[in-house]
């Protein structure tokens, strides 16, 4: 495909006059876009995802990126011999997990991704929540079970994003938050995404994942939804599963303002481009009209 593309200069004008529209609408916005899966973990992808954003600023887009990195830290706990156990696939969270979280995702995955996406010309800068205190968090509780340190997002300070979004940097932002006493917590990435999104009243809030998206009792990909919908499909168990908390991040972020959430296959080669600046997509549109 990319062979009889650079063979072909007029499919590739063709493809350009179709972007062209979407570019004129995104100009300025933001978009918040949850990195992780394959998409993160291919070298292949990892380039390609770096070129898609960086080309996405170039463009006048303001894109925001949140990563994940649950992988990579149970490697490292692996090797150093730290046991941890999970409750409802949540890491439980003691203090040397943590230090260990840290060193990971805001020392090691977010350095990666930043110098992938400053080797393809853009201009990133790597963030955990705690810098410039931008992740408030809080004790998250599940069922009465104590996960330790782990977090969801009481209040997000986004004064910083729109500092380097100003400068024409690429926030790439590691899902750590800090506590009223100073203690870090880990927060699912998903949930970080979806509270960024809604307080910069993000123009979309894109999951990059593992699957096509949201599939009907059919196995067909439904390229667009809305909330109600969505709704439906959860309450008669069409929705079910891992998708579930993805499904609610996106309902809450469309919920706040957002004007649009997506959930697409990270798996795909361009798929951030695929998804914005073309008319198929590569995945599902979540948009609020209840």
């Amino acid at each position: 495909m990319i062979n009889s593309t650079h063979n072909d200069p007029h499919l590739q004008a063709r493809i350009l006059v179709e972007a062209l529209p979407y570019m004129q609408r995104f100009h300025g916005r933001t978009i918040v876009i949850k990195y992780g899966g394959n998409a993160m973990t291919d070298a292949r992808l990892q380039e390609q995802f770096a070129y898609d954003v960086t080309l996405m600023k170039q463009v006048g887009m303001n894109p925001v990126v949140v990563h994940g990195g649950g992988p990579q830290i149970g490697a490292m706990l692996e090797r150093l011999g730290v046991h941890t156990h999970f409750v409802d696939g949540m890491r439980v969270t003691d203090a040397a997990t943590m230090e260990v979280v840290e060193m990971v995702l805001g020392g090691g995955v977010n350095k990666e991704i930043v110098q992938a996406i400053n080797r393809a010309g853009g201009r990133a800068v790597g963030l955990t929540g705690k810098d410039g205190g931008l992740l408030r968090a809080r004790p998250l509780r599940r069922d009465g079970v104590d996960l330790g340190l782990v977090g969801e997002v009481a209040r997000v300070d986004p004064d910083i994003i729109r500092l380097l979004d100003q400068g024409d940097f690429i926030p790439v932002v590691a899902p750590v938050g800090v506590g009223s006493l100073g203690e870090s917590y880990n927060i699912n990435a998903d949930l970080v995404a979806g509270a960024l999104a809604a307080t910069l009243r993000a123009e979309k809030l894109i999951l990059m994942t593992n699957v096509a998206g949201v599939l009907d009792s059919d196995g067909q990909l439904r390229t667009r939804l809305e909330a109600a919908e969505v709704d439906r499909m959860i309450a008669d168990g069409r929705i079910y599963g891992g998708m579930l908390p993805k499904i609610r991040c996106c309902l809450d972020a469309v919920a706040a303002g957002v004007q649009a959430s997506h959930i697409i296959d990270g798996r795909v080669p361009h798929a951030l481009l695929l998804e914005i600046f073309t008319d198929a997509g590569v995945g599902t549109l979540i948009s609020d009209t209840r």
